[in-house]
Formats: structure tokens, sequence, C-alpha cells
């Protein structure tokens, strides 16, 4: 004859379930090693995760950001994982040893809540982006879906955004994560020697997060910039002490003048200091 079950400890939502709860994790399958990135996709990737950290976009919305590229979300036990090209989740950390399968991918029920924004790069017509995997997005309750199909594969929009609204995805008013802090925009430029039109992170603005290479560059430029400055306002010095010297040599030179011509009057009798008085 069994007991009764054993009495668990009451959930608190906003924290990982106790282990009582958790699943073993060598079940899941956080990587199979199979390359599906294009390089486009993996450069885009990378535009979209490093200046989040280069340009310590957590300090300026005054709370912990996680981004990540190509990392599984897992939903719940015997769930294969989806995996998005991007993934963004406030208010979360990751743990210091990311070897354990624990920690390798993102299990929901460990970050005690899901991503709060994910984006799909689109490569071709057969990865669901539109359909299957913005449904499951809004299943699991991700808060804003963003598709970025660069070679216009479903249509002529290049830039697609849907904001959760209960528990189905409706177009977003602009391309603006409110929730999150930072929108997106569309720049055509040069990065890693490819000119091509990117998806980039920008602020209230519009103004682009730059990469650490941009940010090393502008600090360079402004550099550069202080040091022209410097050189102007060193020459700028140098002709005012210049002008001073000229305008020193010049009275030295009248009052020699001066003393030359006191000292033909009083050759010829007359007294210049006299004469200047009136007298």
């Amino acid at each position: 004859m069994t007991g009764p079950p054993p009495v668990l400890p009451e959930l608190d939502p906003t924290k990982p379930p106790p282990p009582e709860y958790l699943p073993d994790y060598e079940q899941f399958v956080t990587e199979d090693d199979t390359p599906v990135d294009n390089f486009f996709s993996e450069k885009q990737q990378r535009l979209l995760t490093e200046p989040i950290y280069s340009a310590d976009v957590a300090a300026r919305l005054g709370r912990p950001i996680l981004v990540a590229a190509n990392v599984g979300i897992f939903f719940g036990e015997g769930q294969p994982a989806i995996v998005p090209d991007v993934l963004v989740s406030l208010d979360v950390q990751l743990p210091d040893d990311l070897w354990p399968r624990a920690n390798r991918s993102y299990f929901i029920w460990r970050f005690a809540k899901p991503p709060d924004a994910v984006i799909e790069i689109v490569s071709n017509r057969e990865g669901g982006e539109i359909d299957r995997k913005r449904q499951r997005y809004a299943q699991l309750g991700v808060g804003y879906y963003l598709i970025f199909d660069p070679q216009r594969q479903l249509g002529e929009t290049l830039v697609q955004c849907f904001e959760l609204r209960g528990r189905t995805y409706a177009p977003c008013e602009r391309l603006w994560l409110a929730d999150v802090g930072l929108g997106v925009t569309l720049w055509e430029g040069v990065y890693e020697g490819v000119r091509a039109i990117w998806l980039r992170w920008c602020d209230d603005q519009g103004q682009v997060i730059p990469t650490g290479a941009e940010r090393a560059e502008q600090e360079r430029e402004r550099a550069e910039q202080e040091r022209e400055r410097a050189e102007q306002e060193r020459e700028r010095a140098e002709q005012e002490r210049e002008r001073a010297e000229q305008e020193r040599e010049r009275a030295e030179q009248e009052r020699e003048r001066a003393e030359r011509l006191a000292a033909r009057l009083r050759a010829l009798g007359i007294d210049p200091d006299a004469e200047e008085s009136g007298v």
C-alpha cells in the first residue's frame, strides 16, 4: 500500500522552480552540431548581439539584458527547442558556469520568463517565419516578434514587427519595442567588409547602437578632433604671442624715434619737454 504523494513546495512565479520540479536535463538536445546559417545571417546575428554588450546597453536601460544568437528556447519537457536567430530577455543573467547542460540553453522555467523579443532572419521560404514560428512564439508569450527579410522572400516588406496582444500577435505601430526600450532600423552600410542593408538596434531617436569597432572609430575621430583643436589653439596662441611681440617692437621703435627727435631738438637749443608742456 502506497502512501500519499509528497507535498511539493509552493512555487514562486518570479523565481526558477526548486529542484523537485526540474526535469532530467540529459534528455534535452541543447546542440546538434548541424550548421544551418549562411554567411549573411551569421554576420547579421552578430550585428544584433555584439553592440548590446560593447555599448553597455544594460547600463542605458538600467536593467540586465541578455541577447543571444542561435540558442534554443525550451518550453516543456519532451518538447524540442525552438531556435530563433536572435533572442532578447530582460532582467535575467547567465550563470557563471555555462557548461552544465542545464545552463546551455534558454529553459523558460529556469529563467522564470519567456524572452521579451525574438528576431528571425529569412533565408528562404521554408522556415515558417510568417506562420508556424509566429504562432509558436505567441504561444510561448514572447512579447515581440520581428522578421527581417533581406531578400524579400516573403514579400516586399523588409522588416515586420509584431507585438503580443493577449495570446496573438498584432502588427507594431512602429519599429519600437517599448517594453524593451530599444527599436530597430534599417541601415545601409559596410559591416565587416560587406555592404548591404542591415537590421540594427537603435534608440528612441533612431540613432543606431554602435558596434565596438564603430565606438573605437568614433573615439579615434574624437581624439583626432581634440588634437586638431589643441593644435589650432596652440597656433592661435603663437599668433597672439607674435602679434604682442610685434606691438612691443613697434612701441620700442616709437620710443626710440621719440628719443632721437628729442635729441635733435636739444641740439637746436629747443627743450622738447618745455614745448610739450606748452611753455
